[in-house]
């Protein structure tokens, strides 16, 4: 069963800017952005006053009153995405063997925001050292415990094959998505729910960001903050999010007539091994992984229509990221299209590589590449093309999406038309 090909054939998105797959289109392909003054909580102490939040009401998209009190916000726009991508797959799980469909779920950094509630219940707002148990919610461990992400999830729609969490920082909803593909090649699974989620807009998080000075301080502008590939860019803008898929072993979608949005064609993960939050100019690691994924996807790098970046619109990443395109892709790097979603949607930590593979899987299907917007003042040392301000109608079969995280992870993925001819 080894070599078995793998696609996508439902999507799921919650995003800033609407909760949906159409919704989240509708943003990227009109160039607008998700992302104003913090309003969750009161974020005058921080040095970065400034997110990309979502407007979510549970209740709204049919969560039962149990589901939302024992699941963290981060949980429940899994479960939400996860409904969505599987009705949009129009599969019947009930006709699959449960232990043949399993669950792989993305996320940074858990249950933050409601680990952050819950402390400060139990703290009474920090003012006690020994803090008082009995006033927490019951079910305060699922906070604790991220694997209880996948376990909601695989409850939800009855998976019983393999269920796990992929924690590898702002990578984790690359990794996610291209573990669950290697389940299927290999034959350990033939259904998986995968993707990733992440609500970290709390003040913990931006206590740690504003520490290391990586979220822009740009506060009295929220609309423009997030600048990737700009000359005067000076840090992301923290967001919040989910997407989800149903990823099918080809023959088997073929065979009942799924709509195929994209084969998940390569995939890899280098780490530099170099510093914890540091890059290496050169980009060299990010370049491997590129590499690799193409090999992979037997793919040459002039086959590669549209790259969909990282793009967090920090300095040193930016850079990294143009070097890395550059060694990976070669000249045709040079001709290809990259931008980046972040500049619209912040950047939501470890969901924000299914987010962007969502992205990437939508600009095939319309053959429309989303802009970078805020993008007005390119920056000398990021000289490729990276679609400023306004969509671009170009003909995408072919998408490597790429993510850099903290830890020097490194990841990258190609995305193809099943029908497309390989190289053999």
């Amino acid at each position: 069963m080894s070599g078995r090909r793998v696609v996508i054939t439902g999507v799921g998105v919650v995003a800033p800017g609407g909760v949906g797959t159409k919704n989240f289109w509708n943003l990227l392909s009109e160039g607008r952005t998700a992302t104003r003054a913090i309003t969750f909580f009161d974020a005058a102490p921080f040095r970065s006053r400034v997110a990309a939040e979502v407007d979510f009401d549970p209740y709204e998209h049919g969560l039962r009153p149990q589901e939302i009190r024992r699941t963290d916000r981060a949980a429940q726009f899994a479960l939400v995405t996860a409904g969505e991508a599987l009705a949009d797959s129009q599969l019947d799980l009930t006709a699959s063997a449960p232990h043949r469909v399993g669950v792989a779920v993305g996320s940074a950094v858990g249950a933050t925001m409601g680990l952050d509630d819950e402390y400060r219940v139990v703290s009474d707002g920090g003012r006690l050292d020994l803090v008082d148990h009995t006033y927490a919610v019951p079910h305060l461990y699922n906070y604790f415990v991220p694997s209880s992400f996948a376990a909601e999830v695989a409850w939800a729609v009855g998976a019983e094959g393999p269920a796990t969490v992929v924690s590898t920082g702002c990578t984790s909803g690359i990794d996610s998505v291209g573990y669950a593909a290697e389940l299927i090649r290999d034959g350990s699974a033939d259904v998986m729910i995968a993707g990733a989620t992440d609500a970290p807009i709390s003040p913990i998080t931006l206590a740690c960001f504003d520490a290391i000075k990586a979220t822009t301080p740009r506060n009295d502008d929220p609309e423009h903050a997030s600048r990737p590939f700009d000359r005067t860019r000076n840090g992301f803008v923290l967001g919040e999010g989910s997407a989800m898929f149903v990823l099918e072993e080809w023959e088997s979608a073929r065979r009942r007539g799924a709509h195929v949005y994209a084969e998940v064609a390569g995939y890899a993960s280098r780490c530099n091994a170099f510093h914890m939050t540091g890059l290496r100019p050169d980009g060299l690691e990010m370049a491997e992984a590129i590499g690799a994924a193409l090999d992979e996807a037997r793919v040459d790098a002039r086959e590669v229509d549209y790259v969909n970046a990282h793009g967090s619109g920090t300095k040193q990443n930016d850079r990294h990221e143009t070097s890395a395109v550059k060694r990976g892709l070669g000249e045709h790097a040079r001709r290809t299209p990259m931008s980046s979603i972040k500049s619209m949607v912040g950047h939501s930590l470890g969901a924000i590589g299914s987010i962007e593979i969502a992205a990437s899987v939508l600009a095939m299907e319309n053959h429309v590449v989303p802009p970078t917007a805020n993008l007005h003042d390119p920056d000398p040392e990021c000289d490729l093309d990276y679609v400023p301000l306004t969509a671009r109608d170009w003909r995408t079969d072919t998408v490597l999406t790429v993510g850099s995280g903290f830890g020097g992870f490194q990841s990258a993925m190609v995305l193809a038309r099943p029908d497309r001819n390989r190289t053999a």
